[in-house]
């Protein structure tokens, strides 16, 4: 981007930041695609910058399961998964679910669990606890599923686990693996292994999170069943729990994603599900949520139990069938999300502190970035990786040493694949466990080996791609007048999401506008109102975090002398009191040049 000249010239901004705006040909395009599809020119621009073609701008605005989803049969394995799944219904077999701890594991596990119940078989679920077991299956936890179940199936795991598998199969069970993280050399023994990435998948589904590959199982089951005469549940209000778990785990929403987190989001706007509704009402959601809901309101929620707290809460909130018990289980993990809050805030801080003091020293560009700690919380390490990740843009891996053992989690930019790195490191003995997707990976070491593991890191993302760029760009889509910023103009641009990895929110720009009434409340989130210096139409505003990054003095000093600014960020609907209308969610400001 540093090819492209500076957005209204602001080549440092209050974060530091180089405003980009969208290339000559992306306007181009902007403008073709508003006239074919007879949309907003805004609109018309954001399509473009996400690669959208005039010709395909109908169908990406409308992404629907009938036209997106493919024969699940086109993955490896599905057959046998879904005959080994019907064959279970047919037999009303024992069966357990052995699921992840995040929301991708927990979605997953609920919509299979509701699927079985529906269907007459009410199976045991168990979720790893993160510390006294770890990720993914363990030996004990599977040979007890194995001697008391005839079928386990692994949710969002398992693709690598081939002696805790091995434990269940010859305890006497069946096991399926329903996964999409990143493969070892080979495949655990088991009955099936239906999991996108694996090397002898053809059906280019590897973006997938682990809820979606469920869903395509259940349809697959399904059509197995239903081929008997026997009725099947109808899998259209499992899709609120494939959004959520596609937005959260970061999957990129294209292709099947699209229609998954757009129906998915239509169905949970209908809140038949308690345990979301009811999570939606303790985060203080007054509306249908939105995408960006989905991975900074709902997601963090249904994670904390498995961080900081009791690991199987969110299936629990998730299959709840009461508001009373969902009520309950929201409260518990909204406690849980604020004790994790604290932990991740004393991490995070201890973690950028020591990654400025490497790179300050390093004299020399670096592809990774990274902290350590001993005795950190092992249930915030990935938050605080992605915290680095965000505020440094680059690679970034945060590890816990508990007993000589370091253990961490990488998440990663795009067009870097962390998950694929670690893994390979895992392959040459470097690491002792890797492995993740492309966005995201786990990580473990011998304390002793860390620091030669991170420099073997560095140089394969290297290899790859990264760089330390230091937040250098903030990416603007169009830059607006406040007229212009109406409940009308959000309502198009929410028209064309959802947004999230691979599509980003819009982001709009404001030129010369003064800040009035700045309010700073006690948590360092400043509200404010916009208005052109002449007067006419305003935007109120607010910033969160404000008072931490230079944003808030920037701001409160212009409104002291009633000098203009330009500032950056995403519009939203505010219908606090009644009243609709569009805000701005503020990311940026900068002095006019």
């Amino acid at each position: 981007m540093l090819d492209r000249p500076a957005l209204l010239g602001i080549v440092h901004s209050a974060t530091a930041l180089r405003w980009v705006g969208p290339a000559p040909h992306v306007e181009r395009l902007g403008r073709a695609i508003a006239q074919a599809a007879d949309l907003p020119e805004i609109v018309g621009l954001v399509l473009a910058a996400r690669d959208v073609l005039p010709g395909d701008a109908a169908g990406y605005l409308a992404p629907t399961l009938k036209t997106l989803m493919p024969d699940p049969s086109m993955l490896a394995d599905m057959d046998k998964a879904a005959e080994r799944l019907a064959a279970a219904v047919r037999a009303g077999e024992s069966v357990a679910i052995f699921g992840d701890y995040d929301v991708d594991g927990a979605s997953s596990a609920a919509m299979l669990a509701d699927w079985l119940g529906a269907l007459g078989i009410t199976p045991t679920i168990h979720i790893p606890d993160r510390v006294s077991e770890g990720y993914g299956p363990n030996t004990p936890a599977m040979r007890r599923l194995g001697e008391g179940h005839g079928l386990v199936i692994c949710v969002d795991c398992g693709t690598v686990a081939h002696e805790p598998l091995a434990a269940a199969t010859e305890a006497g069970a069946d096991v399926v693996v329903v996964d999409h993280h990143q493969p070892g050399e080979t495949l655990p023994t088991v009955s099936a292994v239906v999991n996108p990435n694996r090397a002898d998948c053809a059906s280019g589904l590897g973006y997938l999170c682990a809820a979606g590959v469920v869903f395509l199982l259940l349809v697959a089951a399904n059509r197995l069943l239903r081929a008997e005469g026997r009725a099947v549940p109808d899998l259209i209000g499992a899709l609120d729990l494939t959004a959520v778990a596609t937005v959260a785990d970061v999957a990129p929403l294209t292709g099947l994603n699209r229609a998954f987190v757009r129906q998915g989001l239509a169905v949970m706007a209908r809140r038949g599900r308690p345990g979301l509704a009811a999570l939606a009402d303790v985060a203080g959601l007054r509306s249908a949520p939105r995408s960006t809901d989905l991975g900074f309101v709902l997601g963090p929620r249904l994670n904390a139990g498995g961080r900081v707290g009791d690991a199987a809460a969110a299936v629990r909130l998730l299959m709840s069938r009461t508001p009373e018990e969902a009520a309950h289980l929201a409260g518990e993990l909204e406690a849980m999300n604020i004790a994790r809050r604290q932990i991740e805030a004393e991490v995070t801080a201890a973690a950028i502190a020591q990654v400025e003091a490497r790179l300050s020293g390093s004299g020399g560009s670096q592809h990774l970035v990274w902290a350590v700690g001993e005795g950190w919380h092992p249930g915030v390490v990935g938050i605080v990786a992605s915290r680095l990740k965000e505020r440094f843009d680059c690679p970034a891996a945060v590890i816990a040493i508990s007993d000589d053992h370091a253990r961490g989690s990488a998440r990663s930019v795009p067009g870097v694949d962390i998950g694929s790195a670690t893994a390979a490191l895992r392959h040459e003995g470097v690491l002792s466990e890797g492995g993740g997707h492309a966005m995201a990976a786990g990580l473990g070491v011998a304390a002793d080996r860390l620091d030669r593991a991170m420099q073997a890191l560095e140089a394969r993302l290297g290899a790859a791609g990264a760089a330390v760029r230091g937040g250098a760009t903030l990416s603007v889509d169009a830059i607006v007048s406040p007229g212009a910023a109406t409940p009308d103009l959000v309502t198009a641009l929410e028209a064309a999401g959802p947004y999230g990895q691979s599509s980003p929110p819009p982001r709009l720009a404001f030129a010369g506008l003064v800040p009035q009434a700045t309010r700073l409340s006690d948590k360092g989130h400043l509200s404010l109102r916009l208005s052109a210096p002449t007067g006419g139409a305003s935007v109120p505003a607010i910033a969160f975090g404000a008072g931490d990054n230079g944003i808030a003095a920037m701001l409160e000093a212009r409104a002291g002398a009633r000098a203009p600014v330009h500032v950056a960020g995403r519009l939203e609907i505010d219908d606090w009191g009644g009243r609709r209308r569009a805000k701005l969610r503020l990311e940026d400001a900068a002095d006019p040049v």
